[in-house]
């Protein structure tokens, strides 16, 4: 689920079709009401883009949502594109390099960045590249885990390697949890909305999603930290171009 094109090693990463390449539908179903609710009622016309779509699940979770707009779904990936097409009517390759998504200058209203960022060699480029193709006012939907979310903060407590973070492409090391996903960077709810700040959009909300993979008996204790985001597992923060 990422859009820059990464060194070679982490290349093969992503084009590894048994990579992970969607996250869960509540994170996706929050995020799309943010979205319809930024966008408005009866507003029809608007273009979306899903940058970084991955196999088209969020942009599917959204489209209900979103009637009369035109989502159109955004990947470097080539394995994740062949699954997307079969989910979104428009799936294109692009990278967030400078000039590397293949749209105009302020083309579009919104653009959904769902667990994009923790992924990105360089994400300052990349808001940069977003910021290039939404028009003055457009909508940034973005989530990203959480480094600070409620089981995290025990977890270094008891000296565990945070959910989220990876040490290595090849296996998990100290930390709970089974996949590899390629997460080479983490933010906290602070840090996120800095960074976002910094990159030219003004910060409008920041909201908390849960983890699809939380242990079960422990999701009703995800779902209540979603009302503090800073606790949250996941963070969603929603900014306008300046």
């Amino acid at each position: 689920m990422t859009t820059t094109a990464p060194p070679r090693h982490l290349r093969d990463f992503y084009e590894d079709p048994a990579v992970p390449v969607s996250s869960g539908t509540p994170r996706s179903l929050r995020q799309a009401r943010m979205l319809a609710a930024a966008l408005g009622r009866g507003a029809g016309g608007a273009t979306v883009l899903d940058i970084g779509c991955g196999d088209g699940t969020a942009a599917a979770v959204a489209a209900p949502l979103l009637p009369g707009h035109r989502i159109v779904g955004v990947d470097w990936s080539q394995d994740a594109l062949r699954r997307a097409r079969t989910r979104v009517p428009y799936a294109v390759r692009g990278e967030l390099t400078d000039g590397g998504l293949p749209f105009r200058d302020g083309a579009a209203d919104a653009v959904l960045f769902s667990e994009v960022i923790e992924h990105l060699v360089d994400p300052d480029s990349a808001l940069e590249e977003i910021r290039r193709v939404l028009r003055p006012g457009g909508h940034l939907m973005l989530s990203t885990p959480n480094l600070a979310a409620w089981y995290n903060r025990a977890l270094l407590l008891a000296g565990v390697q945070p959910v989220f973070s990876e040490v290595s492409l090849r296996a998990i090391h100290g930390r709970p949890g089974t996949e590899v996903v390629g997460h080479l960077r983490l933010y906290t709810a602070r840090a996120l909305r800095e960074f976002v700040a910094a990159s030219g959009f003004d910060v409008v909300r920041l909201a908390g999603a849960p983890f699809h993979g939380v242990p079960r008996p422990l999701r009703p204790f995800d779902r209540l930290a979603c009302a503090r985001p800073q606790l949250a597992s996941i963070l969603l923060l929603h900014a306008r171009k300046t």
